[in-house]
């Protein structure tokens, strides 16, 4: 009985080592290159849980930093009115895709991801330049958040198609990073109400979201300084390289 005991024991601790280890990692990129974090958490830990249960981790890690990421730049409100049709289609269509990542075929979730991460992946490494102007905002801003709740709801990633678009909008450096700590915040938001109500957000799985935090602050904190130090332009790319490796070995892993 007690072989059995410390056998449970032994795995609960590994589990947690990796778990510890993933928000490091995921924290650090972020701090390097300004996001990634929901990315690698939940591509990373896809690896050895259900994708919904990765979600349900990544809740307090992602909404914490991004909220820091938000709060840090000078024109919240001037952003929040410009893209407030996309927050709200993000709010839409995670809603609409509820039950995609919380249902019984995992296998389904975890290859959407797959697919996610690899074309995510593709675009950084192509570097596209796109260009939205200023009229279509009207219109193409609620169809992308619309389109990012329901890609997030189906695999718990919500940077496709959220990053390209803002980087299409020509907004300088600060505006963009505030943007995106205000698309990541509204997402991971959107995220756990679907989670909670379709009863995937436990209690023990937000405290074990809350001991996540710190592995994360401590990888974003190890990124900020290697940023100062290192060239982000080679980190993006062996970023995006290892994101493609991840992403089809997800897909493959669903498809066998």
């Amino acid at each position: 009985m007690s072989r059995v005991v410390d056998t449970v024991t032994v795995a609960r601790m590994s589990v947690a080592l990796v778990i510890a280890l993933t928000f490091l990692l995921a924290g650090l990129v972020k701090g390097v290159i300004g996001l990634g974090l929901p990315t690698v958490a939940v591509g990373l830990l896809s690896l050895v849980m259900k994708p919904a249960q990765a979600a349900a981790l990544l809740v307090v890690p992602s909404l914490v930093t991004n909220v820091w990421q938000l709060l840090a730049g000078p024109r919240f409100g001037a952003l929040l009115r410009r893209l407030s049709g996309m927050m709200l289609g993000i709010c839409v269509g995670t809603a609409a895709g509820a039950g995609w990542l919380t249902g019984g075929d995992s296998g389904r979730a975890t290859g959407l991801l797959g697919i996610a991460l690899m074309i995510y992946a593709a675009a950084g490494l192509a570097t596209l330049r796109l260009a939205v102007p200023p009229r279509a905002e009207r219109f193409l801003s609620p169809l992308v958040g619309a389109t990012t709740g329901l890609v997030s709801a189906a695999t718990g990633v919500f940077v496709l198609p959220a990053v390209p678009y803002l980087q299409a909008l020509g907004l300088d450096r600060e505006d963009l990073v505030q943007a995106l700590g205000l698309s990541f915040t509204v997402s991971t938001l959107a995220l756990a109400f679907v989670l909670a109500r379709d009863g995937a957000l436990e209690l023990s799985s937000a405290g074990a979201s809350l001991l996540a935090l710190a592995p994360a602050l401590a990888g974003m904190l190890l990124g900020q300084w290697l940023r100062a130090r290192a060239s982000p332009r080679v980190f993006r790319i062996c970023f995006f390289v290892g994101l493609l490796a991840l992403g089809g070995h997800l897909a493959l892993r669903a498809a066998l």
